[in-house]
């Protein structure tokens, strides 16, 4: 039986005043799996990101979680504008490494070597980066952490169609070469088709169907998982790339 990673039972959040949030959501994903949650814009997707990682309190249920990776939306916001990517990358093992701190040069080469990226990014700012490089930058902060599992939140909803293959692809080797679990929050179907291996789909907030990847886009069981693989022309095409 393959290790889990991350456990939620029964977790619920709603934002203050109102019934917007996530509710009685339970879901795993085990150890080297990459596990994708997929809706539409609004539903829920990022409040449960942001509960798992405890950037909002949680109302009632349970996490039990590894060490957390997250990668953000938009890399240019959670880049300090101020600061070179040399001091950005430094500043994330002096937080959460602070032993291998001696070691910081070292570990930033390599960590760069892994998400393709030339030393020479190290003496610029975030805004003389393509959006890409920005994205590989957040990746590389995340992998700092060294962390069992990586929050990918919509990691490629800004970047344009040929630099998202790009990023998805080092996402999938980082998964491959280190084992690494990825819980991959998309609206995106089409993204979520080509990298994740088992699939939740949530609507206002609720999860309402679950399963392996084939499954899912060859014999949904909800209308609404219908609905929305029809709008991308995506149900019973898993076999197609």
């Amino acid at each position: 039986m393959s290790e889990k990673v991350l456990e939620i039972k029964n977790l619920t959040y709603l934002y203050p005043k109102s019934e917007n949030g996530v509710k009685d959501i339970s879901l795993y994903v085990n150890v080297g799996s990459i596990v994708g949650l997929l809706g539409e814009s609004g539903c829920g997707k990022s409040t449960l990101a942001k509960c798992i990682s405890k950037q909002l309190p949680i109302r009632s249920g349970e996490i039990s979680c590894g060490k957390i990776g997250y990668i953000f939306q938009d890399n240019y916001a959670s880049l300090n504008p101020s600061k070179k990517v040399g001091w950005l990358l430094r500043e994330a093992i002096r937080y959460n490494n602070p032993t291998k701190r001696n070691n910081a040069e070292e570990l930033i080469l390599d960590i760069l070597k892994e998400v393709e990226l030339d030393p020479a990014v190290l003496e610029h700012y975030p805004n003389e980066l393509s959006g890409g490089q920005r994205q590989r930058i957040g990746i590389a902060m995340a992998l700092l952490t060294e962390p069992d599992i990586l929050i990918a939140d919509e990691p490629v909803s800004a970047l344009d169609v040929t630099v998202q293959k790009q990023v998805i692809k080092l996402i999938k080797k980082l998964n491959k070469d280190k084992k690494l679990a990825i819980l991959f929050i998309s609206h995106d179907i089409k993204v979520v088709k080509e990298i994740c291996n088992y699939i939740y789909i949530i609507k206002d907030g609720i999860l309402v169907e679950e399963g392996d990847s084939d499954k899912i886009f060859n014999d949904p069981e909800t209308d609404y998982t219908r609905d929305l693989l029809d709008s991308s022309y995506l149900i019973g095409d898993a076999g197609n790339s």
